[in-house]
């Protein structure tokens, strides 16, 4: 099982994340303590300037990014894909 750190950005974009996309998240985050890298997840390494992070699903439009530090993921930030940008 991963611990996971939550920055100061998740945090303060994790209050504006709707309701619903909340509840699927905390789903896929059990996922994510069990296997960081389950298929349904969807993990994949970013590019460019966030290459050292990787991102998983939360749903089709929501990603959660994240990079790994031992046994521990810290989780930067939520979003949609603008969260690339």
């Amino acid at each position: 099982m991963k611990s996971i750190q939550y920055s100061p950005e998740f945090i303060k974009r994790w209050k504006r994340v709707p309701k619903n996309i909340k509840q699927k998240a905390i789903v896929k985050e059990k996922l994510f303590r069990q296997n960081c890298f389950h298929p349904s997840l969807k993990t994949h390494k970013l590019k460019g300037e966030l290459s050292y992070q990787w991102a998983y699903s939360i749903d089709y439009h929501w990603r959660i990014v994240f990079y790994l530090n031992g046994n521990k993921a810290i989780f930067t930030t939520v979003g949609t894909h603008s969260v690339y940008k």
